[in-house]
């Protein structure tokens, strides 16, 4: 049978078979082993070495049955990439003979060397030891290919003094700090029996498939993810018609084969569509709780090119990848909620909707007080190029709530708005505050952060970054303005009156970052600085952020980071930055000197030999045009040469001092790049075809 031939095996049954769920824990192990393990899940108990001895075992029985010979701790450095190390489950025995085992330490905690991973000064170069320890609440699963099968474990990455190394310890501490200020602000508003918030995360996975044959002739794409240079499509997206159209049947097949895979390790692939640009495509999963919808999104991002190599494609997680066309995002559609309710949707009573504001409102105030920090969290070279234009997100940090909600909180204020007049203050009462509406507003996909009914959407995280920064961020921010809500709400003698002044002063103070328009339209960019609010346009505007005294106070006041880990993470974030311009200024110098001008000058030869040849055939007045453009060749060839010599002498002369080089990588490589595309684009166009020594957007965009 085909391995997608659900009339065979039903869909029921494959899902979740690579992955060690908890049904599947549940069956393996005693009861009592349940039990204390989900005390550990949910944070009333430390793993002890006895209930690890159990379940090390039953998840080693289990791998074996299914074929694993490996065991891998998986975990995600700073590189912006997951890492493994992989061991097998062999171990000599006493006769020769091989005892296949896996102990309880070795399910806790591994020791590959951290030498060469990043780690921004935290540690010196020989201090080599790192430790991963076991996520308990992400499960392991089973990846399978022409290798072999081997057992995944989730987990953290910390060095040897205990300094946060990966992108999941800051994510699971900020999920704790939310948590608890959360929970205080429950526990004042009367709500005594939730003892659990979390916050959950779905995540929209944008992503490019280009044919691989072509991708192999573009040293730029192979390089660097993106085209360097390439003049744009006679058809490009004028009319949006590859959005939401018919899959084409290839591209159906690999996305099935997607599914597939997906699902066997118990990732919920729920959705996928073409999007706006051609060869553009789009992957969702169902909500989860944020460290396991980040491991799965990040699990989602490899298997999408592993499987597209199998299809003979190539997918592109590059967020702009292609000039002149849509880029590619990853929707980040973050919540918090309760054992039993969703704490951003609105309730069916007074006391639920008082409480919704209240979250509300923390969230607006949150984003507006570190708009800075939300905008560093999307920060990355990739995503300079897609933020601000084609369906993407301005740099502009703001919060869509739609005219009916917006009205809602200007009631509570007392403060009139362009759609409703306000006569008297909107009570906060067991009884005067309205019934709200499930579906408070419209979708406005022009906005970097909307409420879209029970969730926010961030939509500036770029389509290849972990989602892991953009929570540990949302989740701290969000906690610090909690934790002040609760310091009130627990010392006010009056609950109404208090729940009242907090949502006032969130929309009257922080209001300002509520915009429900056109976030697209050049308007918007005036009336935001009329507004007081940040443009932070490029990455080089925003890293410094990372270290200023008001990141380092909130993060270290929640224990999400210390100043030396923000610090680490300023110094890797920079490196890379710099280093992925500066790759991007040598690929493009090789391929200007060493295909686009050779092939340049070929056809202007060619041209020439035909003038040469027709001389004494034709009259001078039709040879004029083909001279002309031999000129023109002749012109932007003499230009892309001295343009590339010229970025060679800028990156020779860059600063030694690592803030310095940032600047310099956006303000003098960065344009010194756009100068040789330039000419090397006019060149395409005035080019034959035949001649022209790399894959075209119009092969690129349109062959599939």
């Amino acid at each position: 049978m085909k391995n997608n031939d659900f009339k065979v095996r039903p869909l029921t049954e494959v899902y979740g078979t690579n992955c060690f769920n908890e049904a599947t824990l549940k069956q393996r192990v005693p009861k009592s082993i349940f039990k204390e393990f989900k005390k550990v899940q949910n944070g009333e108990k430390d793993l002890t070495l006895n209930v690890a001895e159990v379940i090390a075992n039953a998840m080693k029985d289990w791998a074996l049955e299914k074929g694993a010979t490996h065991f891998t701790h998986w975990f995600q450095p700073l590189t912006g990439i997951t890492a493994e190390k992989h061991d097998s489950f062999v171990n000599p025995g006493p006769d020769g003979n091989v005892m296949l085992e896996f102990s309880g330490k070795e399910l806790i905690k591994g020791e590959p060397d951290a030498s060469s991973f990043p780690s921004g000064g935290l540690r010196a170069t020989f201090e080599a030891r790192g430790y991963t320890a076991w996520d308990t609440t992400s499960p392991a699963f089973l990846r399978e290919d022409q290798t072999g099968i081997t057992l995944y474990i989730p987990t953290a990455f910390v060095s040897y003094k205990g300094h946060a190394l990966d992108k999941k310890v800051p994510l699971l501490r900020s999920m704790a700090a939310v948590e608890k200020q959360s929970l205080r602000v429950l526990k004042a508003l009367g709500d005594t029996k939730t003892k659990k918030t979390y916050t959950t995360l779905g995540v929209e996975q944008e992503y490019f498939l280009v044919e691989k044959d072509f991708y192999e002739k573009r040293l730029d794409l192979m390089h660097t993810g993106r085209t360097l240079l390439g003049a744009a499509s006679a058809k490009e997206q004028e009319l949006t018609g590859h959005y939401f159209g018919t899959i084409k049947e290839r591209v159906a097949t690999f996305m099935q084969d997607l599914d597939l895979e997906l699902w066997k390790i118990g990732v919920s692939s729920k959705t996928k569509h073409n999007e706006v640009a051609p060869n553009q495509f789009e992957v969702a999963s169902v909500f989860s709780t944020a460290n396991v919808a980040t491991d799965s999104n990040q699990l989602t991002m490899d298997i999408i090119q592993k499987v597209a190599v199998r299809h003979g494609l190539v997918a592109l997680l590059h967020e702009k990848p292609f000039a002149g066309v849509n880029g590619s995002g990853k929707h980040n559609n973050w919540s918090l909620a309760t054992e039993s309710a969703n704490l951003l949707e609105p309730g069916d009573s007074p006391k639920d909707n008082a409480q919704f504001l209240v979250f509300l409102s923390s969230v607006i105030e949150a984003v507006d007080r570190y708009a800075p920090l939300l905008r560093l969290s999307a920060a990355s070279a990739n995503n300079d190029h897609r933020l601000g234009g084609h369906e993407a997100p301005p740099a502009i940090i703001s919060v869509f709530l739609g005219d009916q909600l917006s009205d809602v909180l200007a009631n509570v204020a007392g403060v009139a708005t362009e759609s409703a007049a306000v006569s008297s203050k909107l009570e906060i009462g067991v009884d005067s505050l309205p019934k709200l509406p499930k579906d408070l507003t419209d979708r406005n996909r022009t906005s970097p952060f909307a409420f879209t009914g029970n969730k926010f959407e961030f939509r500036m995280v770029g389509s290849s970054a972990s989602t892991s920064g953009p929570n540990v961020i949302l989740n701290t921010i969000v906690a610090e303005v909690l934790s002040e809500y609760a310091d009130i709400l627990e010392k006010a003698e009056d609950k109404n009156e208090a729940i009242k002044q907090i949502i006032t002063n969130a929309y009257t103070e922080h209001g300002k970052v509520v915009f429900n328009g056109n976030g697209y339209g050049e308007e918007w960019i005036v009336e935001a600085e009329k507004r007081g609010l940040p443009n932070l346009k490029a990455t080089s505007d925003v890293l410094k952020y990372n270290l200023a005294p008001e990141t380092i106070e909130v993060f270290e006041k929640h224990m999400v980071l210390t100043a030396e880990e923000l610090e680490s993470r300023h110094n890797i974030y920079s490196e890379i930055y710099v280093n992925q311009v500066e790759l991007e200024a040598k690929v493009i110098t090789k391929m200007s000197e060493t295909e686009v001008a050779p092939a340049a000058n070929k056809y202007m030869k060619e041209i020439a030999d035909t003038i040469n040849s027709s001389k004494e055939f034709l009259p001078e007045s039709l040879l004029k045009s083909q001279k002309d453009l031999v000129v023109s060749i002749a012109e932007n060839v003499d230009t892309l040469l001295n343009e590339t010599k010229a970025l060679e002498t800028i990156i020779a002369n860059k600063p030694e001092d690592l803030d310095a080089e940032v600047q310099y990588a956006r303000k003098e490589i960065l344009p010194a790049m756009d100068k040789i595309r330039t000419a090397a684009d006019n060149l395409e166009t005035l080019c034959s075809k035949e001649i022209w020594p790399m894959p075209t957007y119009e092969e690129l965009l349109y062959k599939l």
